[in-house]
């Protein structure tokens, strides 16, 4: 105990220790999760593993070359009458977008989650999702019995699970190599739609909107970021990722959401685009 109480006292030991216990604790095992998420990586790219859970993804590259497609995320701007709209597009969706289907028949072309604690929520709806492909992160592929016929993909994480204070994210092309965290599921989806080859991207509910009042999304769940006041600022950080990416390819991503706080990408009018193509 005297040892004890005179580190305590000591402000350098003190300081000094908290910092070994930091790095023990938190930064050690991060770097062991990276190095061992890119030498992975790196074993698939070079097609040394040819066994990896990601080898399905292969399956869908430039699938759809050339094309449009929607990204419907699950803001409180969503309505039920959108996605009646949507029937005839290629979609892509998310999350709780499950708790819709009661009230439309439309469902998504293509399905995407990442967070483990909304997939256990709607593992029952998932499992029955009349979906192309579902697309799940491969962080809870490592902690469910995940069917098969799921496109497993490789989410990095970056530094994201480290508080700092300068939000940071990539853009992938490559999703067969790595899906970057950029703060949503919507993020991911962007990805995964060029990596099969669209060329022209609408996003649908992505509000960007986190306010005081909780109503986050279009269906509430009881699901709340315990984060969502800095949520707005990681996510268009993130977007402006995609922004710069897809300018430079010549890839058009376009935000047809009813308003919201996402000015990264140009706006354009939902009902307005889809009256425009003849059906």
């Amino acid at each position: 105990m005297v040892i004890k109480d005179y580190l305590k006292r000591n402000k350098f030991t003190h300081y000094l220790i908290k910092r070994i216990r930091t790095f023990q604790y938190v930064y050690f095992p991060y770097f062991i999760t990276i190095s061992l998420f890119n030498t992975r990586r790196l074993l698939r790219a070079m097609r040394i593993n040819r066994k990896s859970p990601y080898e399905k993804l292969r399956e869908v590259k430039n699938k759809h070359k050339g094309e449009r497609c929607f990204i419907v995320a699950t803001g409180p701007s969503l309505k039920v009458e959108d996605l009646e709209k949507l029937k005839n597009e290629i979609t892509f969706s998310m999350n709780s977008i499950c708790l819709a289907f009661d009230e439309t028949d439309w469902r998504p072309t293509y399905y995407g989650i990442q967070d483990q604690a909304v997939f256990k929520k709607f593992i029952n709806e998932i499992e029955i999702l009349n979906a192309n492909c579902t697309f799940i992160a491969d962080v809870i592929w490592e902690n469910k019995n995940i069917p098969e016929n799921y496109y497993i993909y490789p989410l990095n994480l970056l530094n994201h699970e480290i508080y700092h204070k300068k939000y940071n994210t990539k853009f992938s092309d490559n999703v067969f190599a790595a899906v970057y965290d950029g703060y949503s599921i919507t993020y991911s989806l962007i990805q995964i739609a060029v990596y099969m080859g669209f060329n022209e991207i609408y996003l649908l509910g992505a509000d960007c909107n986190y306010s005081n009042d909780m109503k986050h999304h279009f269906k509430e769940y009881g699901h709340v970021d315990p984060g969502f006041s800095l949520a707005r600022d990681k996510m268009i950080s993130a977007y402006m990722e995609a922004k710069e990416y897809s300018d430079k390819q010549k890839i058009k991503i376009y935000n047809a959401t009813r308003g919201g706080m996402l000015e990264v990408f140009e706006r354009v009018d939902f009902d307005e685009l889809l009256k425009q193509k003849d059906y």
